[in-house]
């Protein structure tokens, strides 16, 4: 029994100092207004294309600005995707109709923290791209691909991309019906 109690007892203090100081840890003053600025600034960074003059990440500059070329399509813009200098039309269909909620739901609020127009311009910057992914009959380009860098990888940003991409599409033919639907919202 005494090993019980022992038991018992280690595990309560254990949990009080755990939990205690996790509860300490999370309680202060939290800037919202901040915090969702820097994700809406988060968003601009991944943008693909040429930037507009109030583009906000300084150090980021236009890129890949001849998507689409080999296809014989306009598919500059958009935003990119982990990182990685692709563009993938169902991850971006996602963020873009999230973003399109989030405006409408919480309207007053993006107000007041000064960022609706910003959320309407990243809307509009998913959407232009969509359209131009969508202009061709029964056809939606659903990926720009990198498929061979003249640069290192080791030095790829993006604005020093310089390599060729092709353009995935989701036809009649196609099995992209999620990009389709997603797009199409």
């Amino acid at each position: 029994m005494e090993v019980y109690a022992r038991a018992l007892a280690a595990f309560i203090v254990g949990w009080f100092a755990l939990f205690h100081g996790l509860l300490i840890a999370v309680n202060g003053e939290f800037d919202y207004a901040d915090a969702l600025t820097k994700s809406i600034i988060f968003l601009e960074a991944q943008r693909s294309g040429k930037l507009p003059p109030n583009h906000r990440p300084s150090w980021r500059g236009d890129s890949a600005l001849e998507d689409g070329k080999l296809a014989n399509v306009d598919l500059v813009g958009g935003y990119y995707d982990a990182g990685d200098n692709v563009k993938y039309g169902l991850p971006m269909a996602f963020t873009v109709t999230t973003l399109s909620w989030a405006a409408i739901f919480y309207e007053s609020e993006l107000k007041a923290a000064g960022e609706m127009e910003n959320v309407r311009a990243a809307i509009r910057w998913g959407t232009d791209y969509f359209i131009k992914a969508s202009s061709r009959r029964d056809c939606l380009y659903v990926q720009a691909n990198p498929l061979s860098p003249t640069i290192r990888t080791s030095k790829i940003t993006a604005q020093s991309i310089s390599y060729v991409k092709k353009g995935w599409t989701s036809g009649r033919e196609g099995t992209e019906s999620g990009n389709q639907h997603e797009v199409s919202k």
